[in-house]
């Protein structure tokens, strides 16, 4: 059973600044794989813009009204084999997604030269 959706959209500008400005910004917020998979990219800054709408897509849908208190490389977008993204959870962010009795994450994300959606459904289970 779905229980909570949420969505963010992020200009690219905007992340390029902050990465671009400091080096603390990207340590602070995306994981080793998401750097690395992001600074591979032709366009990096529209792949590091797209992980950070889906951080702040998935922080919405789990209902966090403040996002300084978590640590955002926790929250951490893969890619399976077919290039589909996926959220993975490690840390702290696992044990409180486990601990609501949440069950799955789904995500998509877009992104043209100059913004990135992202959508994250949780779901948990039906209790009776």
């Amino acid at each position: 059973m779905i229980a909570s959706i949420g969505t963010d959209i992020v200009e690219v500008c905007r992340i390029e600044e902050k990465i671009t400005r400091s080096d603390f910004f990207k340590a602070h917020v995306f994981s080793e794989n998401e750097i690395a998979y992001c600074e591979k990219q032709k366009k990096p800054f529209i792949h590091f813009a797209a992980r950070w709408a889906v951080k702040e897509a998935y922080l919405k849908a789990y209902g966090v009204k403040f996002i300084g208190n978590h640590r955002l490389p926790e929250i951490e977008t893969i890619h399976n084999e077919d290039g589909k993204p996926f959220l993975k959870l490690n840390g702290k962010a696992l044990e409180d997604f486990k601990e609501k009795k949440y069950t799955n994450i789904h995500l998509s994300i877009s992104h043209t030269d100059s913004l990135a959606i992202a959508y994250v459904i949780i779901e948990n289970q039906l209790i009776n």
